[in-house]
């Protein structure tokens, strides 16, 4: 008889195939956590991922047919591209969460994700959670470095499908380095417009980081962590702890996904503690395995793996969401943080 693992991982590539992305091919059972071993597994194609203006459509089509979205632009991008912000906000008095994705161009599958959580929030039983809980999305923080249109050479990246994306936006500039200084467009209307402007309580960072990071000696799907500055108080810490343990405990029983901690910095330019920092939200970084381009092969995942990160994504806002809603965040508790396991490089 297959395992549970090997049965779950046979059932979300089914639920992946929904997603609108092609698969090559049929990935490992275990495609997300153990495998696919191989860091470039499968073609390497960035034609199949939204570019920026089929985003948009998405996004105002989404607009038209959903009367609780409202579909704002926050700013403008160093090259001139809107930035879009996605607005559930039905009731003042409910809590409110932020999701973001893509500062960083070449970590594409979480923008993916949320953009199969806001369709699935005009229909089915995900509509029900908007009677809970406000949300804000901004699904494409950096667009320039998504459509690597940028003032640098992008020879050295090594995906196929037309364009190259590139962690950096187009002057070069880290945006997630950037929540002090606020030097780029970018960042600063995500604090202007978005931060200051609305009451939020959580906020859920969402990147994607290199293949061969582990846990536990098992390949992780994903790595968490909350903000580790000493700029915020042990409360909120906590706070964005139970964050976490939503996360944990709806990706770990799926049987194809395994998280482990992060190892991150302490210092307030990055989202996850600045963001705690300057406006006292409870923080979550979760680092998808995988990047979509790069000039370093090995921080590449290939398109066999992307209907499980699309999915793990989709998992991650929908339990946030209902647990904020539902106030069953305030009684999550935090104790797995204590076992969880660091994750490390793998050397082979």
């Amino acid at each position: 008889m297959p395992s549970l693992r090997t049965r779950a991982a046979v059932t979300v590539l089914a639920a992946a195939c929904t997603t609108g992305l092609a698969l090559t091919s049929a990935p490992t059972a275990t495609a997300v956590g153990e495998g696919p071993r191989c860091c470039t597994n499968g073609t390497v194609n960035t034609s199949i991922l939204h570019t920026y203006d089929s985003m948009v459509k998405e996004l105002e089509k989404q607009d038209a047919r959903q009367p609780r979205m409202q579909l704002e632009t926050i700013g403008q991008s160093v090259k001139g591209r809107d930035l879009k912000l996605v607005k559930y906000v039905g009731n003042p008095a409910n809590p409110t969460v932020l999701f973001m994705t893509q500062q960083h161009g070449n970590e594409a599958l979480t923008t993916e994700g949320a953009l199969d959580f806001i369709k699935s929030l005009g229909q089915g039983k995900n509509q029900r959670i908007l009677d809970k809980v406000n949300i804000l999305i901004v699904p494409m923080v950096n667009p320039d470095g998504a459509m690597g249109d940028v003032d640098f050479p992008l020879d050295d990246y090594i995906a196929s499908g037309g364009r190259n994306l590139t962690r950096y936006n187009a002057r070069g500039v880290d945006l997630n380095r950037d929540h002090v200084a606020k030097s780029q467009p970018e960042t600063r209307a995500v604090h202007e417009n978005v931060l200051q402007a609305y009451p939020i309580d959580y906020a859920v960072d969402l990147h994607h980081q290199g293949t061969r990071s582990e846990a536990g000696g098992e390949l992780v799907s994903g790595s968490i962590l909350y903000p580790t500055t000493g700029s915020v108080s042990p409360d909120l810490v906590q706070r964005s702890q139970r964050l976490g343990g939503v996360v944990y405990n709806a990706i770990e029983p799926t049987g194809w996904g395994h998280l482990g901690k992060y190892v991150g910095g302490s210092a307030d330019t990055i989202a996850r503690n600045g963001i705690a920092a300057q406006y006292g939200i409870a923080t979550l970084l979760f680092e998808m395995r995988g990047m979509s381009d790069h000039e370093y092969a090995s921080y590449v995942l290939g398109q066999r793996s992307n209907g499980y990160l699309i999915k793990q994504t989709f998992l991650t806002l929908t339990a946030v969401s209902t647990a904020i809603g539902d106030g069953s965040i305030d009684t999550t508790s935090t104790d797995f943080w204590n076992t969880l396991p660091e994750q490390q490089t793998r050397q082979e």
